[in-house]
């Protein structure tokens, strides 16, 4: 008998398939999970954590995009994703940058 995955009862539930990945992007950007379309990471500067989705960028993607058509399908699936990820991760929003490039940041409002 099979097993299926456990979620609360109650929920609005979404299945994907992500697989773990160990890997970087650039040298601050940690990959944690990535599917055919995107890598899913985090990055952490003084206690500031950035949770983040970016259309992957390596070379067996690109591989796979030279036999069917992937950056495309990337860009409109995280164009589908995109508010329910920022509403779901989403507490602070960049209020502009410093000379230096340092970011400032504001907390949001409690909806």
């Amino acid at each position: 008998m099979g097993r299926s995955v456990s979620y609360p009862s109650g929920t609005i539930t979404v299945f994907l398939s992500l697989m773990p990945h160990h890997g970087w992007r650039g040298r601050e950007d940690r990959i944690l999970l990535r599917n055919a379309f995107a890598d899913f990471g985090v990055s952490i500067y003084c206690g500031l954590v950035a949770v983040w989705i970016a259309e992957r960028n390596d070379a067996a993607f690109w591989d796979a995009e030279w036999r069917t058509a992937r950056s495309l399908r990337a860009k409109h699936w995280l164009r589908q994703i995109a508010r329910r990820f920022d509403a779901l991760f989403g507490d602070h929003d960049c209020a502009g940058r410093m000379a230096n490039g340092e970011g400032v940041y504001t907390k949001r409002r409690a909806a």
